[in-house]
Protein backbone atom coordinates (compact mmCIF):
# COMPACT_ATOMS: atom_id res chain seq x y z
CA UNK A 1 0.00 0.00 0.00
CA UNK A 2 1.67 3.59 -1.16
CA UNK A 3 1.58 5.86 1.46
CA UNK A 4 2.46 9.31 1.84
CA UNK A 5 5.47 10.48 3.72
CA UNK A 6 4.74 11.92 7.22
CA UNK A 7 6.35 12.93 10.50
CA UNK A 8 8.51 9.85 12.25
CA UNK A 9 7.67 8.59 15.77
CA UNK A 10 10.65 9.31 17.02
CA UNK A 11 10.21 13.35 15.62
CA UNK A 12 6.68 12.74 17.15
CA UNK A 13 7.38 11.49 20.54
CA UNK A 14 10.38 14.71 21.01
CA UNK A 15 7.66 17.54 19.91
CA UNK A 16 4.92 15.87 22.44
CA UNK A 17 7.39 15.64 25.08
CA UNK A 18 9.03 19.48 24.39
CA UNK A 19 5.41 20.93 24.22
CA UNK A 20 4.46 18.65 27.39
CA UNK A 21 7.66 20.34 28.94
CA UNK A 22 6.90 23.98 27.73
CA UNK A 23 3.27 23.42 29.22
CA UNK A 24 4.28 22.42 32.30
CA UNK A 25 6.90 25.33 32.44
CA UNK A 26 4.42 28.24 31.13
CA UNK A 27 1.62 26.56 34.14
CA UNK A 28 4.32 27.09 36.55
CA UNK A 29 5.31 30.50 35.42
CA UNK A 30 1.68 31.92 35.48
CA UNK A 31 1.21 30.34 38.99
CA UNK A 32 4.09 31.99 40.43
CA UNK A 33 2.90 35.57 38.61
CA UNK A 34 -0.78 34.73 40.21
CA UNK A 35 0.94 34.60 43.50
CA UNK A 36 3.37 37.72 43.00
CA UNK A 37 0.34 40.07 41.78
CA UNK A 38 -1.71 38.30 44.87
CA UNK A 39 0.53 39.19 47.65
CA UNK A 40 2.97 41.89 45.97
CA UNK A 41 1.29 45.34 46.19
CA UNK A 42 0.68 48.23 43.68
CA UNK A 43 2.77 50.30 45.44
CA UNK A 44 5.40 50.68 48.48
CA UNK A 45 5.84 53.93 50.54
CA UNK A 46 9.30 54.59 51.35
CA UNK A 47 10.60 56.48 53.77
CA UNK A 48 13.42 59.12 53.97
CA UNK A 49 15.53 59.39 57.29
CA UNK A 50 16.67 62.60 56.31
CA UNK A 51 13.05 63.73 55.34
CA UNK A 52 9.42 63.31 57.26
CA UNK A 53 7.54 63.16 54.06
CA UNK A 54 7.92 59.55 52.30
CA UNK A 55 7.72 58.64 49.28
CA UNK A 56 5.92 56.53 46.90
CA UNK A 57 7.14 53.99 44.10
CA UNK A 58 5.24 51.52 41.52
CA UNK A 59 6.19 48.00 42.16
CA UNK A 60 4.25 45.58 40.19
CA UNK A 61 5.08 47.62 36.84
CA UNK A 62 9.11 47.41 37.93
CA UNK A 63 8.22 43.70 38.87
CA UNK A 64 6.98 42.65 35.41
CA UNK A 65 9.91 44.21 33.55
CA UNK A 66 12.47 41.97 35.81
CA UNK A 67 10.21 38.81 35.15
CA UNK A 68 9.16 38.89 32.06
CA UNK A 69 12.53 38.51 30.36
CA UNK A 70 13.85 35.74 32.79
CA UNK A 71 10.36 33.47 32.47
CA UNK A 72 11.17 34.38 28.46
CA UNK A 73 14.66 32.79 28.86
CA UNK A 74 13.33 29.99 30.94
CA UNK A 75 10.77 28.86 28.93
CA UNK A 76 13.36 29.20 25.78
CA UNK A 77 15.68 26.99 27.84
CA UNK A 78 12.80 24.71 28.44
CA UNK A 79 12.35 24.17 24.76
CA UNK A 80 15.52 23.49 23.86
CA UNK A 81 16.38 20.88 27.01
CA UNK A 82 12.61 19.26 25.77
CA UNK A 83 13.64 18.60 22.05
CA UNK A 84 16.84 17.40 23.04
CA UNK A 85 16.31 15.58 26.30
CA UNK A 86 13.23 14.08 24.11
CA UNK A 87 14.78 12.87 20.79
CA UNK A 88 17.44 11.14 22.97
CA UNK A 89 14.59 9.53 25.38
CA UNK A 90 12.43 8.49 22.22
CA UNK A 91 15.40 6.96 20.55
CA UNK A 92 16.29 5.23 23.60
CA UNK A 93 12.45 3.72 23.73
CA UNK A 94 12.01 3.26 20.04
CA UNK A 95 15.55 0.96 20.07
CA UNK A 96 13.59 -2.26 20.63
CA UNK A 97 11.15 -1.31 18.04
CA UNK A 98 14.13 -1.11 15.56
CA UNK A 99 15.56 -4.30 16.45
CA UNK A 100 12.08 -5.76 15.33
CA UNK A 101 11.89 -3.79 12.42
CA UNK A 102 14.96 -5.23 11.38
CA UNK A 103 13.74 -8.64 11.88
CA UNK A 104 10.59 -8.25 10.11
CA UNK A 105 12.70 -7.05 7.21
CA UNK A 106 14.58 -9.51 7.53
CA UNK A 107 12.25 -12.23 7.93
CA UNK A 108 10.58 -10.52 4.04
CA UNK A 109 13.32 -11.58 2.48
CA UNK A 110 12.55 -15.48 3.10
CA UNK A 111 15.01 -15.33 5.86
CA UNK A 112 13.28 -17.35 9.19
CA UNK A 113 16.22 -18.25 11.14
CA UNK A 114 16.52 -14.79 12.71
CA UNK A 115 15.51 -14.06 16.19
CA UNK A 116 15.47 -11.02 18.13
CA UNK A 117 16.02 -12.18 21.35
CA UNK A 118 15.45 -9.10 23.10
CA UNK A 119 16.88 -8.32 26.45
CA UNK A 120 16.00 -6.84 29.85
CA UNK A 121 13.42 -7.31 31.68
CA UNK A 122 9.62 -7.74 30.52
CA UNK A 123 7.60 -4.94 29.23
CA UNK A 124 5.76 -4.13 26.38
CA UNK A 125 8.06 -4.06 23.81
CA UNK A 126 9.79 -7.37 25.27
CA UNK A 127 6.30 -8.97 25.04
CA UNK A 128 6.31 -7.86 21.38
CA UNK A 129 9.69 -8.91 20.80
CA UNK A 130 8.90 -12.76 22.37
CA UNK A 131 5.89 -13.16 20.65
CA UNK A 132 7.40 -12.09 17.17
CA UNK A 133 10.37 -14.65 17.73
CA UNK A 134 7.66 -17.50 18.73
CA UNK A 135 5.52 -16.37 15.06
CA UNK A 136 8.97 -17.13 13.50
CA UNK A 137 9.84 -20.33 15.25
CA UNK A 138 6.72 -21.67 14.08
CA UNK A 139 6.67 -20.20 10.82
CA UNK A 140 9.84 -21.59 10.09
CA UNK A 141 8.98 -25.26 11.50
CA UNK A 142 5.66 -24.96 9.17
CA UNK A 143 7.97 -23.88 6.08
CA UNK A 144 10.53 -26.63 6.90
CA UNK A 145 7.36 -29.72 7.28
CA UNK A 146 5.98 -27.98 4.20
CA UNK A 147 8.89 -28.27 1.93
CA UNK A 148 9.49 -31.73 3.13
CA UNK A 149 5.77 -32.63 2.79
CA UNK A 150 6.33 -31.30 -1.00
CA UNK A 151 9.04 -33.18 -1.77
CA UNK A 152 7.84 -36.40 -0.17
CA UNK A 153 4.56 -35.68 -1.98
CA UNK A 154 6.93 -35.66 -5.54
CA UNK A 155 8.30 -38.48 -4.88
CA UNK A 156 5.39 -40.52 -3.83
CA UNK A 157 3.82 -39.35 -7.10
CA UNK A 158 6.83 -40.01 -9.42
CA UNK A 159 6.70 -43.29 -8.77
CA UNK A 160 3.55 -44.81 -9.91
CA UNK A 161 3.86 -42.49 -13.14
CA UNK A 162 7.55 -43.93 -13.55
CA UNK A 163 6.12 -47.59 -13.18
CA UNK A 164 3.19 -46.93 -15.65
CA UNK A 165 6.00 -45.75 -18.31
CA UNK A 166 8.17 -48.41 -17.79
CA UNK A 167 5.10 -50.63 -18.43
CA UNK A 168 4.38 -49.26 -21.46
CA UNK A 169 7.50 -49.14 -22.76
CA UNK A 170 7.81 -52.87 -22.07
CA UNK A 171 4.48 -53.20 -24.00
CA UNK A 172 5.95 -51.55 -26.44
CA UNK A 173 8.60 -53.49 -27.21
CA UNK A 174 7.18 -56.49 -26.76
CA UNK A 175 4.07 -56.60 -29.08
CA UNK A 176 3.50 -60.51 -28.53
CA UNK A 177 3.34 -60.29 -24.87
CA UNK A 178 -0.64 -60.42 -23.55
CA UNK A 179 -2.32 -57.14 -22.28
CA UNK A 180 -4.13 -59.11 -19.79
CA UNK A 181 -1.13 -58.53 -17.30
CA UNK A 182 -0.27 -55.30 -18.48
CA UNK A 183 -4.03 -54.58 -17.96
CA UNK A 184 -3.51 -55.71 -13.56
CA UNK A 185 -0.50 -54.17 -13.11
CA UNK A 186 -1.27 -50.35 -15.03
CA UNK A 187 -4.72 -51.14 -12.65
CA UNK A 188 -3.25 -51.39 -9.34
CA UNK A 189 -0.39 -48.28 -10.21
CA UNK A 190 -3.33 -46.29 -10.94
CA UNK A 191 -5.17 -47.13 -8.16
CA UNK A 192 -2.64 -46.66 -5.87
CA UNK A 193 -1.79 -43.27 -7.33
CA UNK A 194 -5.71 -42.31 -6.86
CA UNK A 195 -5.81 -43.41 -3.22
CA UNK A 196 -2.55 -41.50 -2.53
CA UNK A 197 -3.92 -38.57 -4.30
CA UNK A 198 -7.24 -38.73 -2.53
CA UNK A 199 -5.04 -38.90 0.76
CA UNK A 200 -3.33 -35.54 -0.57
CA UNK A 201 -6.57 -33.77 -0.69
CA UNK A 202 -8.00 -35.12 2.72
CA UNK A 203 -4.72 -33.53 4.03
CA UNK A 204 -4.86 -30.68 2.66
CA UNK A 205 -8.55 -30.05 3.52
CA UNK A 206 -8.06 -30.84 7.16
CA UNK A 207 -4.88 -28.39 7.05
CA UNK A 208 -7.13 -25.25 5.89
CA UNK A 209 -10.11 -26.10 8.19
CA UNK A 210 -12.09 -25.87 5.41
CA UNK A 211 -15.76 -27.80 6.95
CA UNK A 212 -18.68 -26.29 9.12
CA UNK A 213 -18.40 -27.71 12.48
CA UNK A 214 -21.90 -29.52 13.34
CA UNK A 215 -22.75 -31.90 16.62
CA UNK A 216 -20.98 -35.30 16.23
CA UNK A 217 -21.26 -38.09 18.56
CA UNK A 218 -17.58 -39.86 18.53
CA UNK A 219 -18.55 -42.94 20.04
CA UNK A 220 -21.22 -43.34 17.05
CA UNK A 221 -18.33 -42.50 14.71
CA UNK A 222 -16.30 -45.20 16.12
CA UNK A 223 -19.10 -47.74 15.61
CA UNK A 224 -19.04 -46.91 12.42
CA UNK A 225 -15.09 -47.24 11.53
CA UNK A 226 -15.25 -51.01 13.19
CA UNK A 227 -18.25 -51.98 11.39
CA UNK A 228 -17.06 -51.03 8.06
CA UNK A 229 -13.14 -52.61 8.88
CA UNK A 230 -15.22 -56.29 10.61
CA UNK A 231 -14.50 -57.69 7.20
CA UNK A 232 -10.72 -56.41 7.11
CA UNK A 233 -9.97 -57.76 10.81
CA UNK A 234 -11.84 -61.26 10.56
CA UNK A 235 -9.61 -61.85 7.43
CA UNK A 236 -6.38 -60.89 9.42
CA UNK A 237 -7.71 -63.01 12.40
CA UNK A 238 -7.80 -59.70 14.77
CA UNK A 239 -10.65 -59.11 17.12
CA UNK A 240 -12.28 -55.79 17.77
CA UNK A 241 -13.26 -54.73 20.92
CA UNK A 242 -15.20 -51.33 21.57
CA UNK A 243 -16.67 -49.49 24.51
CA UNK A 244 -17.56 -46.03 26.32
CA UNK A 245 -20.06 -43.63 26.47
CA UNK A 246 -21.92 -40.80 24.23
CA UNK A 247 -19.24 -38.30 23.32
CA UNK A 248 -20.87 -35.15 21.70
CA UNK A 249 -18.12 -32.81 20.25
CA UNK A 250 -18.28 -29.70 17.17
CA UNK A 251 -16.64 -30.79 13.88
CA UNK A 252 -16.81 -32.28 10.79
CA UNK A 253 -18.65 -35.93 10.57
CA UNK A 254 -16.92 -37.17 7.69
CA UNK A 255 -13.44 -36.18 8.63
CA UNK A 256 -13.89 -37.45 12.26
CA UNK A 257 -14.68 -40.91 10.66
CA UNK A 258 -11.68 -41.00 7.99
CA UNK A 259 -9.62 -40.02 11.31
CA UNK A 260 -11.42 -43.07 13.11
CA UNK A 261 -11.70 -45.46 10.08
CA UNK A 262 -7.30 -44.65 9.78
CA UNK A 263 -6.74 -45.68 13.97
CA UNK A 264 -8.97 -48.48 13.55
CA UNK A 265 -7.32 -49.53 10.12
CA UNK A 266 -3.70 -48.93 11.25
CA UNK A 267 -4.73 -50.93 14.38
CA UNK A 268 -5.69 -53.83 12.59
CA UNK A 269 -2.73 -53.99 9.67
CA UNK A 270 0.06 -53.60 12.02
CA UNK A 271 -1.25 -56.16 14.47
CA UNK A 272 0.07 -60.25 15.27
CA UNK A 273 -0.02 -62.08 12.56
CA UNK A 274 -2.89 -64.26 14.47
CA UNK A 275 -5.08 -63.93 17.15
CA UNK A 276 -4.70 -59.76 17.36
CA UNK A 277 -6.65 -57.61 19.26
CA UNK A 278 -8.04 -53.86 18.81
CA UNK A 279 -9.87 -52.12 21.78
CA UNK A 280 -11.22 -49.32 20.68
CA UNK A 281 -13.18 -47.08 23.54
CA UNK A 282 -14.61 -43.22 23.80
CA UNK A 283 -15.15 -41.44 27.18
CA UNK A 284 -16.58 -38.00 27.81
CA UNK A 285 -14.66 -35.39 30.72
CA UNK A 286 -16.30 -32.03 31.51
CA UNK A 287 -14.84 -30.56 29.15
CA UNK A 288 -13.17 -33.20 26.51
CA UNK A 289 -13.92 -36.05 24.70
CA UNK A 290 -11.52 -38.97 24.25
CA UNK A 291 -11.19 -41.63 21.54
CA UNK A 292 -8.70 -44.50 22.27
CA UNK A 293 -7.73 -46.94 19.80
CA UNK A 294 -5.15 -49.48 21.16
CA UNK A 295 -3.82 -52.98 19.58
CA UNK A 296 -1.55 -55.34 20.09
CA UNK A 297 1.52 -55.95 18.32
CA UNK A 298 5.21 -56.33 17.72
CA UNK A 299 6.63 -53.95 20.83
CA UNK A 300 8.07 -50.31 19.54
CA UNK A 301 10.74 -47.97 20.49
CA UNK A 302 9.27 -44.31 21.49
CA UNK A 303 11.71 -42.91 19.03
CA UNK A 304 9.95 -44.79 16.58
CA UNK A 305 6.88 -44.24 17.46
CA UNK A 306 7.60 -40.09 17.48
CA UNK A 307 8.10 -40.36 14.05
CA UNK A 308 5.05 -42.12 12.77
CA UNK A 309 2.81 -39.29 12.72
CA UNK A 310 5.48 -37.47 9.47
CA UNK A 311 4.03 -37.38 6.14
CA UNK A 312 4.85 -40.79 3.90
CA UNK A 313 6.75 -42.64 6.97
CA UNK A 314 6.08 -46.43 6.78
CA UNK A 315 8.33 -47.74 9.85
CA UNK A 316 9.64 -51.22 8.68
CA UNK A 317 8.65 -52.67 11.99
CA UNK A 318 5.30 -51.74 11.52
CA UNK A 319 4.71 -52.45 7.31
CA UNK A 320 3.61 -55.41 6.03
CA UNK A 321 3.97 -56.08 1.96
CA UNK A 322 0.24 -57.65 1.27
CA UNK A 323 -0.68 -53.81 2.28
CA UNK A 324 1.93 -50.98 2.83
CA UNK A 325 -0.86 -48.01 2.37
CA UNK A 326 0.18 -44.59 0.93
CA UNK A 327 1.94 -43.33 4.44
CA UNK A 328 -0.68 -40.68 4.88
CA UNK A 329 -2.39 -42.66 7.18
CA UNK A 330 -1.75 -41.19 10.75
CA UNK A 331 -0.50 -37.95 8.95
CA UNK A 332 -3.97 -37.59 8.45
CA UNK A 333 -5.25 -38.34 11.44
CA UNK A 334 -2.85 -35.37 13.07
CA UNK A 335 -4.31 -32.76 10.93
CA UNK A 336 -7.67 -33.67 11.57
CA UNK A 337 -7.50 -33.30 15.30
CA UNK A 338 -5.35 -30.45 15.05
CA UNK A 339 -8.39 -28.75 12.93
CA UNK A 340 -10.52 -29.85 15.30
CA UNK A 341 -8.30 -28.19 17.88
CA UNK A 342 -7.60 -31.39 19.29
CA UNK A 343 -4.27 -33.58 20.75
CA UNK A 344 -3.06 -36.82 19.48
CA UNK A 345 -0.77 -39.03 21.42
CA UNK A 346 0.55 -42.07 20.71
CA UNK A 347 1.99 -44.26 23.13
CA UNK A 348 3.90 -47.69 22.50
CA UNK A 349 2.59 -50.61 25.08
CA UNK A 350 5.00 -52.47 27.27
CA UNK A 351 3.30 -55.86 25.85
CA UNK A 352 3.79 -54.67 22.42
CA UNK A 353 1.96 -52.75 20.19
CA UNK A 354 0.54 -48.67 19.96
CA UNK A 355 -1.95 -46.76 21.48
CA UNK A 356 -3.43 -43.90 20.53
CA UNK A 357 -4.96 -41.34 22.00
CA UNK A 358 -7.52 -38.02 20.96
CA UNK A 359 -8.98 -35.61 22.90
CA UNK A 360 -11.27 -33.18 21.45
CA UNK A 361 -13.05 -30.38 22.90
CA UNK A 362 -16.57 -31.30 24.33
CA UNK A 363 -19.81 -30.35 22.99
CA UNK A 364 -21.37 -27.38 25.11
CA UNK A 365 -24.57 -28.18 26.97
CA UNK A 366 -26.89 -26.32 24.30
CA UNK A 367 -25.23 -27.83 21.21
CA UNK A 368 -25.25 -31.66 22.41
CA UNK A 369 -27.95 -32.94 20.22
CA UNK A 370 -26.38 -34.87 17.50
CA UNK A 371 -27.39 -35.95 13.91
Amino acid sequence: MDRSPGLSVRLKLTLSYAGFLMLAGALLLAAVWVFLLRYVPDRAMLVNADSVTPGVFPVRSNLLHVFAPRAAAVLAFLLVFGLVGGWILAGRMLAPLARISDATRIATTGSLAHRIRLPGRKDEFRELADAFDTMLARLEAHVAEQQRFAANASHELRTPLAITQTLLDVARNDQDRGNDELVDRLHAVNTRAIDLTEALLLLSRADQRSFAGEPVDLSLIAEEATETLLPLAEERDVTIETSGDRTPTIGSAALLLQMTTNLVHNAILHNLPEQGTVWVTTSAHPESVVLTVENTGDKLTPQLVATLVEPFHRGTQRIRTDHAGVGLGLAIVRSITQAHDGALTLTPRAAGGLCVTVQLPAAPPDARTCP
